[in-house]
């Protein structure tokens, strides 16, 4: 899931400067979970502004704000809410307040900051375990990644740093190269670390992404 946190309000007050009437749209999917955007954090934001004396035309929350085509259909049962606002707030991930952007003409702010792809360790936290890289090496790291889980993104390891097991970066944290030893070598497959992985081609990684599925 997309792991986000809400902006601080006066961040957003700021950039609703001269602004007096405000449209909400929270997500329904991974901001919900992170406790973001919500129902309860848009009422909540609806609360916060109307405090300072900004008018909420109305709101929504959308099931999925990234799928553009059901983000306009939404808007479009709101239309003349939409209408009414000289600005709309958006209470989702990067690629949600996007696909907001790209439906409206009406000046379109992001309520949250997008911080990663995570997993759910348990209700409110998350940990990153996946950087999107494009070049997954998960069959040969135990299911571990060291692109990410490393602070270094080291693809062979372990570092001379390591200290105890302990990661030289960050000494609260195992060394990932060791978690994925010790995790090879559990399943009876350490000489697996001792073959070196190629430098990754980033030529590939080119931004922006586009996937498109074969029927």
């Amino acid at each position: 899931m997309i792991v986000s946190q809400q902006k601080p309000l006066d961040e957003i007050l700021s950039e609703l400067d001269g602004i007096s009437r405000v449209f909400l749209i929270g997500c329904a999917k991974c901001a919900t979970v992170c406790k973001a955007g919500g129902e309860e954090e848009v009422w909540q934001m609806q609360e916060s502004l109307t405090a300072v004396g900004r008018e909420i035309t109305g709101s929504i929350v959308i099931d999925e704000v990234c799928h553009m085509l059901r983000t306009a259909r939404d808007l479009r049962s709101r239309k003349e809410m939409v209408d009414e606002a000289e600005a709309i707030v958006v209470l989702a991930c990067g690629a949600g307040v996007q696909s907001v952007s790209a439906t409206t003409s009406k000046r379109t702010l992001a309520g949250l900051d997008t911080k990663f792809l995570g997993n759910i360790k348990r209700l409110g936290q998350f940990e990153q375990k996946c950087s999107l890289c494009g070049e997954c090496l998960l069959s040969r790291t135990g299911g571990i990644c060291p692109v990410t889980v490393c602070p270094k993104s080291l693809l062979n390891g372990p570092c001379g740093g390591m200290d105890n097991g302990r990661c030289e970066v960050d000494l609260e944290s195992e060394c990932a190269w060791k978690m994925i030893f010790d995790r090879l070598s559990d399943r009876g497959d350490a000489e697996r670390i001792k073959k070196t992985v190629s430098a990754k081609d980033n030529s590939t990684r080119r931004q922006p992404g586009r996937l498109k599925l074969d029927k």
